[in-house]
């Protein structure tokens, strides 16, 4: 299998080069279920996000990384859009976006009336793993102003193809898209 070196800030990794439906191939990043990568990372993200009041995340792989950020900075609670609506969130707000280069297909993201409380007049931090099309950070950008708060700084460990060219987000490393 075809991987791809990174470095992000210090901590070198090989991702591994994967095929899209759509003929390219992207170097797949997956936090779940490392630990010493998702700490590390969290530690470096949140030295970036020092001056914001909440963060917001998008399930999945967002989780265990805004956990370590949050814990870094002291926060106890932080938001997460959930990609399906649970039992709990039936007073809560949605949004629904564009495909994403992964999914391929429309996605609706929901949070619940506490999360939404957790936005409200805050300076957000937004957190995520890649950044590539923007289609999700687009979700998430819409979520924080149907919530009145508002959007303070957008984080990600990587920054795929043309998003490490964006003036509007931060992140640790960048990564190209392979055309096969």
């Amino acid at each position: 299998m075809k991987t791809y070196k990174v470095d992000i800030q210090g901590f070198e990794t090989e991702l591994p080069v994967m095929p899209l439906p759509s003929g390219i191939s992207i170097a797949f990043f997956n936090l779940h279920g490392d630990s010493t990568l998702t700490e590390h990372c969290g530690k470096q993200l949140a030295k970036l996000l020092t001056d914001c009041d909440v963060l917001l995340t998008a399930e999945s792989k967002g989780l265990q990384l805004t956990h370590c950020v949050a814990r870094e900075l002291g926060h106890r609670y932080y938001a997460v859009a959930r990609k399906s609506k649970k039992l709990y969130m039936q007073d809560g707000i949605e949004l629904t976006v564009e495909p994403t280069i992964t999914t391929g297909k429309p996605q609706t993201y929901y949070l619940s009336k506490h999360d939404v409380d957790l936005l409200t007049g805050k300076r957000v931090g937004i957190v995520d793993d890649v950044v590539s099309t923007g289609a999700s950070l687009q979700a998430l950008e819409g979520l924080v102003k149907m919530a009145g708060g508002k959007i303070h700084k957008k984080a990600f460990v990587l920054a795929e193809a043309d998003a490490a060219d964006r003036d509007d987000v931060v992140y640790l490393a960048s990564i190209p898209i392979f055309k096969d």
